[in-house]
């Protein structure tokens, strides 16, 4: 289970979306399907082919790379940071995204 969330908001449509930071236990053993649900098309679709391809594995490497892949999207359709829950200090858990705070966080 992810050990935080980054709650975004898009600023032009209003809308929400929730993003688990860390290990995606979703995407281990449903492989492209969270993303695709997630409306993230592009890497579900090749996530699924992937795991096609490999019999399974790829969805292990991608349950390691796949929540922070999710924030960079969310982040380049224009979503910003509207709030955090986190078990770690914010600096840590935007370390680990590696991605600044001030470019996430909403005016």
């Amino acid at each position: 289970m992810a050990h935080s969330t980054i709650i975004f908001k898009n600023p032009n449509s209003g809308g929400i979306k929730e993003a688990p930071v860390g290990f995606s236990w979703t995407t281990m053993f449903f492989g492209g399907f969270p993303a695709l649900l997630r409306g993230h098309i592009g890497l579900g679709v090749i996530q699924v082919i992937l795991q096609l391809a490999t019999s399974g594995i790829s969805a292990f490497i991608f349950a390691f790379l796949y929540n922070k892949m999710y924030i960079k999207y969310l982040v380049g359709e224009g979503f910003k940071v509207k709030d955090i829950t986190s078990l770690k200090d914010k600096e840590a858990l935007f370390a680990e995204i590696e991605m600044e705070l001030e470019e996430l966080a909403e005016n």
